[in-house]
């Protein structure tokens, strides 16, 4: 799947590196439990590929077009985690920090969100981020998603007294 200015492609052997290196980087991981290991990093891409092969979705690697630079991901999950709204499709995204502030991760969800409603037909998609995360929030709001006070909840995947446990939940219905 392409856009303007990105390529939104399956993982590569070549993206574990980087990938590796993005979620290593305290300031990337600031808004999550904590910082990925190589190991556990490997680990989320072999998940990612199950997926698509499972689900005929997933999170894309980006890439920009015009440098072929790997800057992260964007794509839909699907989580069926003890919450008042799932199970449920997730639009989620992360980018390198050299990525930040060029509109990727817009641009790329947007892509992501018309293949949610068009090609696999749901009715809504959720986004959720660690309330401090005023960046990812600034893109879920830009997307159109909207955000009850009341949906916001203590994520059971991440440690009781983490900072980063209260998560503000967005929505976004089919048009």
């Amino acid at each position: 799947m392409d856009t303007e200015r990105l390529i939104m492609r399956r993982w590569r052997a070549e993206d574990r590196e980087p990938f590796a290196a993005m979620n290593a980087d305290p300031e990337v991981m600031e808004h999550f439990p904590a910082v990925l290991t190589r190991a556990r990093s490997d680990m989320m891409i072999d998940r990612m590929e199950l997926g698509f092969e499972r689900d005929g979705y997933g999170l894309w690697a980006l890439e920009v077009r015009e440098t072929g630079r790997f800057v992260g991901f964007t794509g839909l999950i699907y989580w069926d985690f003890p919450a008042h709204f799932t199970p449920a499709v997730e639009i989620g995204w992360r980018l390198t920090r050299d990525a930040w502030g060029h509109g990727y991760a817009t641009e790329a969800a947007r892509a992501a969100l018309a293949f949610g409603f068009g090609t696999l037909g749901l009715k809504e998609i959720v986004s959720m981020t660690a309330v401090a995360n005023v960046r990812s929030r600034a893109v879920m709001e830009r997307l159109g998603m909207t955000r009850d006070p009341a949906d916001d909840f203590d994520h059971p995947n991440v440690p009781e007294g983490s900072p980063v446990r209260r998560t503000v939940l967005y929505r976004l219905s089919r048009p």
